[in-house]
């Protein structure tokens, strides 16, 4: 009878760890939360002119602010459904000007300071599953809980960001958490497709394999460089992009390389025209017409080469004959750098970071500057050109339970915009970032 009771027992408790278990695995809703506040200031620097889209060479702070709201729901096998309602507000230094590797990557070109709640994603996902290897994908942001094969074939349409599924670095992505310059959230030659806020209206495919992936968007573009108004000429103005990614094991240690390939189409100026049109004062913004392209390519990597160190180098390339339209004005850019954890000295949580960036443009971007022609980003109204070049290192600290992160940081940029007439540069900046 006991030997019974006892089995009874233990067939019950097996029964609840598996009703458990299999909760997780179909987690039907989530919400998360994330906060970033990042104060930055600059001292004084040299500066012999300023034009309209400078940076301000006196002493400058500024702070930025978001909030977002992050909600995710399975609604029939396969589909998920995520909703981000978002607030931002603050400026970047001098307004978001005068720096192509801007020093916040938090901050928008949306010309006021006010904060602003609006839709930052709200997208559809259907999971085609297939073969017999799985995994557990834990909870997370814009993430459900649940197994799910290693292969498969997913379709995303909707609004989103396409940094949340294109170029990603395990050590250099995000500003919330990890280098805050643009230069360093994704392949910075990337003009990736965006509205002012960084989000964008489209469908994206994705075919996973154990270990690779192979990604294709296809997306809206605006009508106007930094704006906010779709397109609906979708048949001339839409965007490409193509990314495969190979995972792999490096003495045990793993490793990630990404091959990306993007074109862009639209109604975008054209550098030597505008000269052309105009050589005293070039506007790119006069030559625009429909059947305009930019194309260009970026390889990113990633590696851990201990449990608490790991290393990172991108290099990007666009052809630069036609204005910059979502993004920032790089042309070509390379980048590389470090990150590592704290366990060294008892804070295994903490992680210290070091990068390098340079940063430079087409001749027919270079001449459009030189002869005082203005983008949405640069435009000192003259040109002394050098490559700009960045250095970023920051400290981020786990100050309470993983939920609130402090990061003091530091940015040294010689040749802001290109121009070696005007800095060095020096940014130092303080982040709080909270998520739960």
């Amino acid at each position: 009878m006991k030997k019974t009771l006892l089995s009874l027992t233990i067939l019950l408790g097996i029964a609840k760890l598996a009703a458990a278990q299999d909760t997780i695995k179909n987690q039907r809703f989530n919400l998360h939360f994330q906060q970033t506040i990042i104060m930055q200031y600059k001292p004084q620097f040299s500066a012999p002119y300023t034009g309209q889209n400078s940076l301000i060479p006196n002493a400058e702070t500024q702070t930025s602010l978001t909030s977002t709201l992050f909600g995710g729901a399975r609604l029939w096998k396969g589909a998920e459904a995520y909703l981000n309602p978002e607030l931002s507000g603050g400026s970047g230094l001098s307004k978001t000007l005068g720096i192509a590797g801007f020093p916040n990557g938090e901050t928008f070109r949306v010309g006021a300071a006010e904060p602003k709640i609006y839709l930052a994603r709200l997208y559809l996902t259907q999971y085609f599953n297939f073969g017999d290897e799985t995994e557990f994908i834990e909870d997370d942001v814009n993430q459900l809980a649940g197994m799910r094969s290693k292969r498969y074939l997913k379709i995303t349409a909707g609004k989103f960001g396409m940094a949340d599924f294109f170029d990603g670095n395990e050590f250099s992505h995000d500003p919330r958490s990890q280098f805050m310059n643009w230069s360093l959230m994704d392949n910075a030659a990337w003009d990736y497709p965006a509205n002012t806020r960084g989000y964008v209206i489209g469908a994206m495919a994705d075919f996973a394999q154990p270990n690779w992936n192979l990604r294709f968007a296809f997306t809206m573009t605006t009508t106007t460089a930094n704006g906010s108004t779709w397109d609906e000429h979708l048949s001339h103005a839409n965007t490409q992009t193509l990314e495969y990614e190979r995972r792999y094991t490096l003495n045990g240690h793993k490793g990630t390389l990404r091959l990306l390939g993007f074109r862009n189409n639209g109604i975008m100026g054209v550098y030597r025209d505008a000269i052309n049109l105009n050589p005293a004062a070039p506007d790119v913004d006069a030559t625009q017409g429909y059947g305009r392209h930019k194309y260009g390519f970026g390889i990113n990597a990633d590696q851990y080469l201990s449990d608490d160190f790991g290393v990172f180098a991108k290099a990007s390339y666009n052809d630069g004959k036609t204005e910059t339209w979502a993004f920032t004005e790089i042309d070509r850019s390379i980048s590389l750098g470090a990150v590592l954890k704290g366990n060294r000295w008892s804070r295994k949580d903490d992680e210290l970071g070091l990068a390098f960036v340079g940063n430079g443009i087409s001749n027919d971007h270079k001449n459009y500057l030189a002869a005082g022609g203005y983008g949405f980003i640069i435009g000192d109204g003259q040109l002394n050109y050098s490559p700009e070049l960045i250095a970023e290192v920051y400290y981020k600290i786990n100050a309470y339970q993983h939920k609130l992160w402090i990061s003091p940081d530091y940015q040294f940029i010689a040749n802001p915009a290109y121009n070696k007439d005007r800095g060095p540069v020096n940014v130092l900046s303080v982040r709080a970032h909270v998520e739960f």
